[in-house]
């Protein structure tokens, strides 16, 4: 027999045993008060327990269980281990939740829990930035009245969510976000904004990027393309077909330093192509670069050249001459004959290097030069093929700076000329020690 009924038991079985006695002690008539009184007081017995009972059950969740005696010891007992397995597994499941909205918090895209009817169930923090909720007041509100934008809109009541819509941020100018809903469970839905910004910058750039090199080919190929059918349909002179000959020569010259300039900045930007780096002396280098401006030069400027302190440079001395090859090809370019290109090399304060390339040129408006740096940014686009420029050098000077962990700066005056300085990081220059004078005679 259970425990239980034993003890339920026990009580009516004394009862029964006085009443026995009763009977036999002073007869019937106290045998039946016996009984009437036992029974009474068993019943009394199992309706304060149950009172008990009622009111745990209609009390809060944390209110304990009361104590019981005889039968109602063992089923108090009983709920007791019941509710504490109840607070255990409401502790795990609280622990869990708390775990999964951390997780849901460090994720770094948005993320917000809808119900079939679109309305907002709770939101993490980057969703709340990207879309403009307060969970404070918005948690049962359809997100189509928060979200007023028509796209979203759109896609919400569209209800096809194969795909994600991309829109501009209405809180955030210059800021895109994709945003696609995921059905989940049986009613509900996640929906996940994801700040794409910086991919679509890269896929405008790469979209940029094929426009400019097709329009740069485009060109000499239309010329070179013109004088063939010129040189096959006429009978030219001599000289004339030599001149249409040059021509086509030098727009096919043209596209030769284009492609060279693609394959030399995809090889930059490519991670599996490091530099080679090697300690270099920079005086040498500084006069290489120096007589290089003069040649090209050809006599129209006036070079000159000051280096400081000599030094040891750590690096890909072949990058860093093409880079400082740029910056003093383009000073000879647009400074006009009779100015003055300065090539000067100087130990800068952060105990790095500088070099700097300065002009006497027509300089740069200050709208233009945070994008100097770009592929293909011009300007002005007929004087720059005018002077043989691609568009590429100084996205290569970027390039190579980057790999070095130096610095580009640009300081410019319209009408009044230019400098490009390069700076080196401390650890990439070894000073050379001074050079001690001997006496003065005498």
């Amino acid at each position: 027999m259970f425990p239980v009924a034993l003890a339920g038991l026990l009580g009516p079985a004394a009862v029964l045993a006085l009443a026995g006695l009763a009977w036999i002690a002073f007869g019937a008539p106290w045998a039946i008060v016996v009984l009437v009184a036992g029974g009474g007081s068993i019943l009394a017995f199992h309706l304060g327990h149950l009172e008990a009972l009622v009111r745990w059950a209609q009390a809060p969740l944390d209110q304990p269980v009361p104590e019981g005696r005889g039968s109602w010891r063992i089923a108090f007992s009983a709920l007791h281990r019941r509710a504490r397995m109840r607070t255990a597994h409401q502790r795990d499941l609280a622990h869990t939740i708390e775990r999964f909205r951390s997780a849901a918090e460090a994720i770094p895209d948005g993320m917000v829990v809808l119900d079939t009817a679109n309305r907002v169930r709770w939101a993490n923090a980057r969703a709340l930035a990207h879309l403009g909720l307060d969970l404070a007041h918005d948690v049962g509100k359809p997100l189509t009245n928060l979200v007023r934008h028509p796209e979203v809109v759109r896609y919400l009541d569209a209800g096809d969510f194969s795909d994600a819509v991309v829109v501009d941020s209405q809180r955030a100018p210059g800021v895109t976000l994709s945003i696609q809903v995921v059905p989940f469970g049986v009613d509900e839905r996640l929906l996940v904004s994801r700040d794409i910004t910086r991919l679509e910058s890269v896929a405008r750039m790469r979209r940029d990027f094929i426009a400019n090199v097709s329009h740069e080919l485009k060109t000499p190929l239309t010329v070179i393309s013109g004088f063939l059918e010129t040189l096959q349909d006429l009978e030219l002179e001599p000289r004339q077909r030599d001149r249409y000959v040059q021509l086509m020569r030098e727009q096919a010259q043209s596209m030769e330093r284009l492609v060279d300039d693609l394959l030399t900045l995809s090889a930059l930007e490519s991670e599996q192509n490091p530099p080679v780096e090697a300690p270099f002396a920079i005086a040498p280098l500084l006069r290489e670069l120096t007589a290089e401006a003069r040649a090209l030069s050809d006599g129209r400027h006036e070079i000159a050249f000051d280096l400081g302190t000599e030094a040891v440079v750590t690096g890909s001395r072949d990058e860093l001459a093409s880079a400082f090859g740029n910056l003093v090809s383009n000073a000879i370019r647009y400074t006009p004959a009779g100015g003055t290109v300065t090539l000067a090399w100087h130990a800068a304060e952060n105990g790095g290097g500088a070099f700097s390339v300065a002009d006497s040129g027509i300089g740069i408006a200050p709208e233009h030069i945070p994008r100097l740096t770009e592929r293909f940014y011009r300007i002005d686009r007929s004087r720059s093929r005018a002077t043989g420029g691609t568009g590429l050098g100084l996205a290569i000077v970027k390039h190579v700076l980057l790999r070095h962990q130096a610095e580009l700066e640009i300081t410019s005056q319209p009408g009044k000329g230019s400098t490009f300085t390069v700076r080196m990081p401390a650890r990439r220059v070894e000073w050379a020690p001074p050079i001690a004078m001997p006496p003065p005679a005498g």
